[in-house]
């Protein structure tokens, strides 16, 4: 379906159904900008983080 067809679509629809369409784009721009969020995650150095490497004296740790 093209944007103009979909566009149409949602015309003709009444004006509550019209509501909850643009709720459920809120809902699903919500729930999947956490997926997009968490794909964007900081590089970690962990092998020179001091606070990983804070037990590193420990053999049991080891």
């Amino acid at each position: 379906m093209i944007q103009q067809q979909l566009l149409n679509e949602f015309l003709s629809l009444p004006a509550e159904a019209q509501r909850q369409v643009i709720d459920f784009i809120a809902f699903l721009r919500q729930r999947y900008a956490v997926v997009e969020s968490a794909s964007q995650l900081p590089d970690i150095d962990l092998i020179n983080d001091s606070f990983i490497g804070m037990w590193s004296d420990r053999q049991d740790l080891g």
